[in-house]
């Protein structure tokens, strides 16, 4: 069974995420973040990238999924419905191609995590990637760690 996992950094360490990436056997992290920055220190794309590499955890960062500023609002907003339903219709209309590539990768590629910063996958945008994925691979398992 294709399958993928979701994980929000929000509560965890840079030690903490690996941990949790390493025990799912995870081979690779896909960054959905629209600017892959972190006040916290270690979660930037660079110095991410590089303590996944130490662990030979592919990172690759996909900006064309990340929520666009004039949507992240309406998540902060706690207004999580039209925030998601903002954000499908965006993915879709700007980036279907990177999703159709994403559901063709996952069926026979590394196992694959997404990556955002919100704890709580039901109020992120990785659950309308995740929704996305299933409906171009209908198979497709969705684990959230």
């Amino acid at each position: 069974m294709p399958t993928v996992w979701t994980i929000g950094y929000e509560r965890l360490l840079p030690a903490e995420l690996v941990a949790e990436v390493e025990a799912a056997g995870v081979q690779r992290v896909i960054d959905v973040r629209y600017r892959p920055q972190s006040r916290r220190p270690g979660m930037s794309k660079t110095r991410l990238g590089e303590t996944l590499g130490e662990r030979r955890i592919a990172y690759e960062h996909r900006r064309a999924l990340g929520t666009p500023p004039d949507l992240r609002w309406l998540y902060r907003a706690g207004r999580t419905a039209e925030a998601a339903a903002g954000y499908r219709r965006h993915v879709e209309d700007s980036a279907a191609d990177e999703l159709d590539a994403l559901a063709a990768e996952l069926d026979s590629g590394p196992r694959t995590v997404l990556l955002c910063l919100e704890a709580d996958p039901a109020t992120c945008h990785r659950r309308v990637i995740a929704d996305a994925l299933r409906a171009r691979l209908p198979r497709l398992v969705v684990v959230d760690l």
